[in-house]
């Protein structure tokens, strides 16, 4: 029943691990970061990521500018860029680790203590890649709520508001950071003990000795 959990864990972690990983790599390309709705023009609505600016016309549909240039960018924005790369970086490795260490598979499987030390890293980088995905999607949500409730700007003017890409950037830390706790957890439960059966046929060797049949105990 144990290594039946244990499996089942391994499983659910690095599941979870894979869809996290790859909403973290939707979250760093997607443009939809923030969203600008414009009253005076209901049929264009502007969007912003981390690597483009686009509008969306009723007429045109959409068009995309890549931003010109990084050092004009707010500090939240550059500094979201390295940590969403690191965060798709290190939930590569994370996968690559922990997929060596799962017990379904072969490699390394006289090795446990390798297979054991491979998930436990694993989970790690996921932590961190997890931790990496949510910083800087909390940082543009948190500045955009500042901006949006700043009394200095006029009413008139257009707020930016929460895009699409946020949510899929929490989703995506709360799957790395779950899917890290269970591949941990499920390295760290201990292994079912072995059959009895097999070590059954080892013990009861018979030995001839003194030409009688005798059974060690």
């Amino acid at each position: 029943m144990a290594l039946v959990f244990r499996s089942v864990a391994q499983f659910a972690g690095i599941s979870l691990s894979l869809l996290g990983w790859v909403l973290s790599c939707l979250t760093n390309y997607l443009p939809q970061w923030k969203n600008l709705n414009l009253d005076l023009n209901e049929m264009e609505n502007w969007t912003m990521g981390l690597w483009q600016a686009c509008v969306i016309q009723e007429e045109v549909g959409r068009q995309c500018k890549d931003f010109d240039s990084f050092l004009a960018l707010p500090a939240e924005l550059r500094i979201s860029r390295i940590l969403m790369f690191l965060s798709n970086g290190l939930g590569l490795l994370g996968l690559l680790l922990s997929g060596s260490g799962l017990d379904c598979l072969r490699i390394g499987e006289t090795r446990r203590g390798r297979k054991k030390g491979l998930l436990i890293l694993g989970g790690i980088l996921f932590w961190s890649a997890g931790i990496s995905a949510l910083a800087p999607v909390s940082w543009v949500a948190y500045k955009t709520v500042q901006e949006f409730w700043d009394e200095t700007v006029p009413e008139i003017v257009p707020r930016w508001e929460f895009g699409e890409a946020l949510f899929l950037g929490w989703f995506a830390g709360f799957f790395l950071l779950v899917g890290g706790c269970l591949l941990n957890w499920a390295a760290c439960s201990s292994r079912a003990a072995p059959a009895l059966g097999h070590h059954a046929g080892a013990e009861t060797r018979i030995t001839i000795s003194t030409g009688r049949c005798t059974k060690p105990i």
